[in-house]
């Protein structure tokens, strides 16, 4: 019998285990690549350009991008649905992009490392959706722009994994890295309250149903199949709504 790190195998498995491992060359050596978070940066980092190159400001934005899809209630009503979800991708200046790109550089690749591409980014359009109602719900006729919704929605998944396995947040950094942010979110005027508690609220429940109901259940698209749910509901809820919320001036 060999030692091994499980346990003890007999010669006839370990000889058979080397015959049938792959065999990898540089490469074709397998990595983990975080495409899909890479991909968002660039297209929030491309529309940002496109603002300004279309008279918008560096430091506060206000180009035609920005106008064509920034989110309120009235624009909304009028039929725009869709900038519930472009709205996520507008910043109003510079610093506001890369505070966000920031966060999304730290935070995305562990998470799409855990869920892989597909499943990670069901969860960052779930939580921009939830974060665009949230929005709605607590400051409807205001101009919302940002990806911080989404952002939060990410805080939201990545403390649904550490509680999911017994991690504490407050000894791992999470705890303190997002009671920091929300202290920020209120103390902070200008920002939008709603987007950033409808991401969170809407990120951690996709995170508990990929981390948590996938495992009990033994099922590894009930996380996306639930996220997909939380999206559309979010939108059509949003959608619904913004003639009631509207008030027109």
């Amino acid at each position: 019998m060999h030692q091994a790190a499980v346990g003890f195998h007999c010669p006839e498995c370990v000889k058979e285990g080397a015959r049938t491992a792959p065999v990898y060359t540089a490469r074709t050596l397998p990595s983990e690549q975080t495409w899909a978070t890479f991909v968002l940066i660039g297209i929030n980092v491309a529309v940002f350009l496109w603002d300004i190159s279309s008279g918008g400001n560096i430091s506060n934005g206000g180009g035609a991008a920005y106008r064509n899809g920034v989110m309120a209630a009235p624009l909304v009503a009028f039929g725009d649905w869709y900038r519930l979800i472009s709205a996520g991708f507008l910043h109003y200046g510079v610093i506001h992009l890369g505070l966000n790109m920031l966060a999304l550089y730290v935070l995305g690749p562990q998470l799409e490392r855990l869920l892989g591409a597909i499943r990670f980014l069901t969860l960052y359009f779930a939580s921009l959706l939830a974060g665009s109602l949230g929005a709605m719900l607590v400051e409807p006729n205001a101009a919302t722009a940002g990806a911080s919704g989404a952002i939060f929605g990410l805080f939201g998944a990545a403390l649904a994994y550490q509680l999911s396995n017994h991690i504490n947040i407050w000894k791992s950094g999470l705890g303190g890295l997002i009671l920091m942010n929300l202290v920020f979110t209120f103390a902070v005027p200008g920002i939008s309250k709603g987007g950033h508690l409808g991401g969170m609220i809407g990120g951690t429940l996709v995170g508990y149903a990929m981390f948590e109901l996938e495992r009990r259940r033994q099922s590894p698209w009930l996380g996306v199949a639930f996220a997909c749910v939380l999206g559309v509901s979010c939108l059509v809820a949003a959608t619904l709504l913004a003639p009631q919320l509207a008030v027109y001036r």
